[in-house]
């Protein structure tokens, strides 16, 4: 019998990358004040550009380690004093910001640097600004809170996933726990933080599930202690990697159902 529930934060709940595309439109469009550029042409630039750099960053295998990805990388200041890693991503990300969209900006032939540094810092107030959640998070939550222990496993930095979860204050009251990979030191899908998770719920791993978006992190990861596990596959994506989830759901109004069955 399920009496534990563990949700996935980013594009599980919070449409997160809404939040990013959202902010690279307003960014870019910002961008048409000073240079006719192709809206699509440039956000792609600076994608490839900001994924480049940061892969060569020595605080690369950390962030893959702790699931830091490249576009909170942009909008990021990760005060976090827990570990070294951290100190290190906060003096590189000012100039992350800054040469990524330099490169974007070169990448369609033009030299501006000092530009570069404006729509850096522009993408990081855009994505402030711009929160958005699944039409149905709050109703999901609201009809398991009575009957399921809750828990937010979420990859990241502490300070940005905090600040995530400030921007939607309203989602935090629901759960009994939120753990963080960058506090608890390792990222999904490493099987310690979800042993972890079993730890404070005081359950067995049959008495508890999964709910992720990420095959890689939050499908393989519980497989890998045997949790049962719930894949939200809202975009028809296809298994990769031999991943195989327990159960696929394509929105989360399925997922009550579903619960009641276990």
């Amino acid at each position: 019998m399920v009496k534990a529930v563990i949700f996935d934060l980013d594009d599980t709940l919070l449409w997160d990358k809404k939040s990013v595309a959202e902010s690279f439109k307003a960014t870019c469009e910002a961008a048409t004040d000073k240079y006719d550029v192709n809206i699509d042409q440039l956000e792609e630039a600076v994608r490839e550009a900001a994924r480049q750099l940061y892969s060569q960053y020595e605080t690369y295998e950390f962030t893959q380690m702790i699931g830091i990805n490249p576009f909170e990388g942009l909008w990021g200041n990760f005060g976090d004093k827990i570990d070294v890693n951290f100190r290190k991503m906060k003096e590189i990300v000012p100039q992350y910001r800054t040469d990524a969209w330099t490169q974007g900006l070169k990448t369609l032939g033009i030299e501006d640097p000092e530009f570069g540094a404006e729509l850096g810092e522009l993408f990081a107030k855009n994505r402030r600004t711009l929160p958005f959640l699944y039409e149905d998070t709050f109703t999901l939550l609201e009809d398991l809170k009575e009957d399921y222990q809750l828990l937010l496993l979420t990859n990241g930095s502490p300070e940005l996933q905090n600040e995530k979860l400030d921007m939607t204050p309203e989602l935090i009251p629901y759960f009994d726990h939120i753990i963080i990979s960058g506090a608890f030191g390792r990222g999904k899908p490493d099987p310690a933080i979800f042993e972890h998770c079993l730890y404070l719920t005081g359950l067995t791993k049959d008495e508890a599930v999964m709910v992720g978006d990420n095959l890689h992190t939050d499908i393989i990861g519980s497989n890998k202690i045997g949790m049962r596990n719930v894949w939200i596959n809202r975009d028809n994506k296809d298994i990769v990697d031999d991943i195989f989830p327990t159960y696929t759901i394509k929105e989360l109004s399925e997922l009550p159902p579903l619960l009641k069955q276990l």
